[in-house]
């Protein structure tokens, strides 16, 4: 299964990026859409979630007001919109596809890596 991911780039503190992650349609419906980010040196975090079949949210603490995820079920794409981004942002963000809605919204999606589906990733650079 192959996710796809756009939107990565690099803005100056304040600054917004908008990423994109599309999957098969198959994959997409009624699952765990999520986003994970790893900052070199540190481990992966997850930092927002979509369950497509209802769209309940989950955000990480560091991310809620800022962040925005969202789906268009007629593209089978989600989206994470990235606002008041900060230096403390940067990393690799990656896609994620799988997992039941209970861990989606709970935040404890994708807790077996090699039970998802990953995005090939793409960067987000602030400065």
């Amino acid at each position: 299964v192959q996710l796809v991911e756009s939107g990565g780039g690099s803005v100056q503190a304040g600054g917004s990026l908008k990423l994109s992650c599309t999957a098969p349609a198959y994959t997409y419906s009624t699952n765990c859409m999520g986003w994970f980010r790893q900052a070199p040196g540190q481990g992966r975090e997850r930092i927002a979630s979509i369950y497509t079949g209802n769209g309940k949210t989950y955000y990480t603490d560091s991310v809620k007001g800022r962040f925005t995820i969202s789906r268009d079920n007629e593209r089978s794409t989600v989206y994470l919109q990235m606002d008041s981004l900060e230096p403390e942002d940067t990393a690799m963000y990656y896609c994620t596809a799988g997992y039941p809605e209970e861990d989606c919204i709970q935040g404890s999606w994708c807790s077996n890596p090699e039970s998802c589906y990953w995005g090939q990733g793409t960067q987000v650079t602030v400065s």
